[in-house]
């Protein structure tokens, strides 16, 4: 994960397989930068480095649930998933509908240029640069 104080924005690269424990790990990082942070701030995650989706449904959905209801601020933020494969575009268009009303606003996007141009920052501070 990297910060971009200039943006706002937490970019994440995920590689290998997600996991229910890897996206544990995950909300448990976003839920401590959230209690340490000043003011919100975007999110961005990049899922064409994963190998392999083995995460449950109830699991996800268990997840919706947890970040509704931990999320501090009224202010809303967004929160980008870029798949431009099958499974993980699927994964991330579930939690979009899941989040739906959430103070989170979860988009699944095929194009990081989509991504970009919606959470208003330049295409080149999505591209994984570690």
């Amino acid at each position: 994960m990297r910060f971009h104080p200039e943006a706002q924005l937490v970019t994440w690269y995920p590689q290998g397989p997600f996991d229910d424990e890897l996206v544990d790990q995950v909300v448990e990082l976003a839920e401590s930068g959230e209690a340490a942070a000043q003011t919100p701030f975007h999110r961005f995650t990049d899922l064409n480095g994963v190998t392999g989706v083995k995460l449950s449904f109830g699991h996800l959905y268990r997840i919706s649930q947890r970040r509704r209801a931990t999320y501090p601020w009224r202010t809303p933020v967004k929160s980008a998933f870029f798949c431009s494969r099958g499974i993980g575009y699927a994964f991330a268009r579930i939690y979009a509908a899941l989040m739906e009303g959430s103070p989170i606003e979860v988009r699944a996007f095929r194009s990081r240029e989509a991504a970009a141009e919606w959470l208003g920052v330049a295409e080149e501070i999505l591209l994984d640069q570690e």
